[in-house]
């Protein structure tokens, strides 16, 4: 399938759970999840002893530097079960 029309699916996947209110309660259960591992607090702890050592502080500099950590600590079982969300709301899509 070309990239195009991917990009095109994913569009309308992500209106039609807007629209539902899927979409929130994913968002929902992965920050409650987020902060249950404590992620949410050691990824706030962490950006901001960056922030205090950076000079001049930039946005988009702590952006980049917190984004790679956020995304490769994220906690297994918390992908995983949000993973496993999502592929329940896809198969009700395609019922």
């Amino acid at each position: 399938m070309p990239a195009q029309d991917i990009n095109a699916l994913y569009a309308e996947i992500r209106k039609r759970m807007i629209e539902t209110g899927e979409w929130n309660q994913i968002r929902a259960v992965l920050a409650a999840k987020l902060s249950e591992t404590g992620w949410t607090d050691d990824l706030k702890h962490k950006s901001k002893e960056s922030a205090r050592h950076m000079d001049p502080l930039s946005f988009q500099a702590l952006l980049d530097e917190a984004s790679p950590r956020a995304y490769t600590s994220l906690p297994l079982a918390v992908k995983r079960e949000i993973t496993s969300l999502i592929r329940q709301i896809l198969e009700r899509q395609f019922e």
